[in-house]
């Protein structure tokens, strides 16, 4: 048994070894001492607060597997990454990954070779899952973004619900529930729903004092983040609504000469995103211009700026977001920019994603149609999912089709993976059966195992293109190829490029008709009530940003944060600040325009700079270059 001493020392040992640092954050070490003695205990911190590290840690240090719960794919898929470049042995569990792979991970962790295993929380039901964790011995449970349990957080997940059961069943096995977005109702579920029995409670202020937030109302945003990232040499993050602005803006600024930024989103091959992530952690200077695809589960200290280039949807999402900058606790920027028309138009997009209940059910029905599944049947295959059929037959928009999609993903009836990826291949044959085919078909899937090891035994991954290198043939003759061999029942093919779908439960046509609209429908005035909050922050200009943001996460009698541009526009109409000295400074290096000044000033009104610009063209110390640029006399 290992002393009290020993654990201590062994901590920092931990600590040091594999993330580099000398002590611990805020409440870090407290939380995982409560792990250590075995006290269920629910963590509240904010974004950038290190929850990773609390349950991360401890795994390593405790016999057995910590057993992680988390929501989504991406993150499970990121984290497992990081820990492994780390040197720390973890894996994941999903329904991407075939019995073979299941099989390995399961033997790893029973041989006690694995020390975080991710899993969904639908997992948790599943049969085979359940028999592989009675030989695994579980150090204890981490419930990531614990919020979820809860029906009154905006991201409920009906499986985890089925923690508690589990739980039940891991008898005295302690559990860390962790969330970095909670009201005071939403906590008290959390301990409710997952039998947290006298946990320790540990809840930080929201307040983040080392990142000053600006919201600019401005016409030309490319303009803006140029000159934005003229004067800022360090890493940032660049958030943008779609793939596409994504590319755009990326192009821009690199034909303005601002060469150390990216593009990512999830639509990209994993190879190139795990290339882009790796070059952006690695990197003193690099921004990645992404959609809300990046940043889950990344770790970095040394990030100076986020800029929204559009509001996000939420105030939750803005703000785990913008908690992105500044986790060394140096002081950082978080830039939000908007106009009028854009919140219009995404108030009509927003409800433009909304289908009737007649498209919701129709949506439904195509696609148990088109694969033909009867009700109550629960087929076992992955599908290729053709989208733009759906919208030829049901008549209905793309993100209408898209939001049912995401709909029946989130809420465990589909795994619906629209990312491209490697294509798989699987035998439906004993190989000695190839002499009963065709001389072409049983040429062509010899050749197929020649190609691939493993191929008689379990599916495989792989991609045409460097198939078609192997066997010198064009990759869209290869497509065909194998698709006709699906249609005559020898495999089974699914194009990495194309989105596919998987059922997870049987088919009940009553429960879509009901409950599950019902559900839907709840879902969509959230998303409207969470838009429309949004705004009201977005656009007020007499509340201090921070104070509104603690206000919303129920923290009160909260101070203005003194420093963002609603506090600074405040100081100066009561004070008149004189910054012409500042002024003056930024002119000596270079002409400049206002907002190249504004931003060098650390965000300073446009108006009060434009009147100690004219006090100093009066006095004659500055003079004009055109129309927009100042210079020292």
């Amino acid at each position: 048994m290992i002393s009290p001493q020993d654990f201590h020392q062994l901590k920092f040992q931990t600590l040091k070894h594999f993330w580099g640092y000398e002590t611990f954050r805020d409440s870090q070490e407290e939380i995982i001492n409560s792990l250590i003695d075995g006290k269920d205990t629910l963590a509240l911190l904010p974004t950038g607060g290190g929850k990773s590290l609390c349950y991360q840690l401890p795994a390593l240090i405790l016999e057995g597997t910590c057993l992680v719960i988390s929501p989504l794919l991406a993150l499970m898929k990121d984290q497992v990454y990081q820990l492994k470049n780390s040197g720390i042995e973890a894996e994941y569990l999903s329904s991407e990954l075939d019995d073979f792979d299941a099989e390995i991970i399961f033997n790893r962790c029973k041989n006690g070779l694995t020390k975080l295993l991710y899993v969904s929380p639908e997992r948790l039901t599943n049969r085979t899952f359940l028999q592989n964790i009675e030989e695994i011995q579980i150090s204890f449970l981490a419930v990531d973004e614990a919020h979820c349990i809860s029906e009154w957080g905006q991201d409920f997940r009906p499986s985890y619900q089925n923690i508690k059961q589990f739980r039940e069943n891991l008898k005295n096995i302690p559990v860390l529930a962790l969330t970095a977005t909670a009201t005071a109702k939403v906590l008290a579920e959390i301990q409710q729903k997952l039998s947290l029995k006298n946990a320790n409670i540990f809840q930080r202020s929201f307040r983040r004092t080392n990142i000053k937030m600006i919201a600019d109302k401005i016409a030309d945003k490319y303009e803006m983040v140029l000159n934005i990232m003229k004067y800022n040499n360090s890493s940032g993050i660049i958030y943008v609504r779609s793939r596409k602005e994504t590319e755009e803006l990326t192009k821009f600024l690199q034909r303005n000469q601002i060469q150390n930024v990216d593009f990512f989103h999830a639509g990209l091959p994993l190879k190139e995103k795990n290339a882009k992530q790796k070059l952006w952690i690695q990197s003193p200077n690099h921004v990645l211009i992404s959609t809300n695809a990046f940043g889950m589960g990344i770790d970095k200290d040394q990030v100076r700026f986020v800029i929204h280039f559009s509001p996000a949807q939420s105030i939750e999402n803005y703000y785990q977001e913008i908690g992105r900058a500044g986790r060394d606790g140096l002081e950082s920027y978080a830039y939000l920019l908007w106009n009028e028309q854009e919140l219009t138009n995404f108030d009509q997009i927003l409800r433009n994603q909304i289908p009737s209940k007649a498209e919701f059910l129709k949506i439904i029905s195509y696609l148990y149609s088109t694969f033909q599944i009867a009700e109550n049947d629960l087929p076992e295959n992955i599908f290729q999912l053709h989208i733009q059929r759906i919208q030829n037959f049901t008549k209905t928009s793309l993100a209408k089709i898209r939001n049912v999609l995401n709909f029946l993903h989130n809420q465990e009836f589909i795994f619906f993976n629209s990312n491209q990826s490697l294509s798989s291949l699987e035998l439906k044959m004993a190989p000695e059966e190839l002499e009963l085919l065709s001389q072409n078909d049983s040429y062509f899937i010899e050749l197929l195992l020649r190609t691939f090891s493993g191929f008689t035994t379990h599916k495989i991954m792989f991609s045409e293109k460097t198939l078609s290198n192997k066997i010198n043939s064009d990759p869209h003759l290869i497509k065909e190829r194998l698709k006709e061999l699906q249609r005559k029942g020898y495999l089974e093919y699914i194009d990495g490029a194309l989105s596919s779908i998987k059922f997870l439960k049987p088919r009940e046509d009553r429960h879509f008709n009901g409950k599950y609209w019902n559900l839907f429908e709840q879902i969509q005035k959230n998303k409207l009530q969470k838009w429309e909050e949004m705004k009201f922050f977005v656009q007020d200009s007499d509340f201090c940003k921070m104070k509104l943001i603690l206000s919303y996460f129920g923290e009160k009698n909260v101070k203005n944060c003194g420093q963002c541009s609603v506090c600074e526009k405040q100081k100066e109409s009561v004070f008149g600040r004189n910054i012409s000295a500042e002024i003056l400074q930024v002119l000596q290096h270079k002409p400049s325009n206002v907002e190249e000044i504004a931003i060098k000033l650390n965000y300073y009104e446009k108006e009060n700079i434009l009147e100690n610009l004219i006090f100093l063209l009066d006095s004659g110390q500055v003079k004009m270059l055109n129309f927009r640029t100042y210079m020292i006399s």
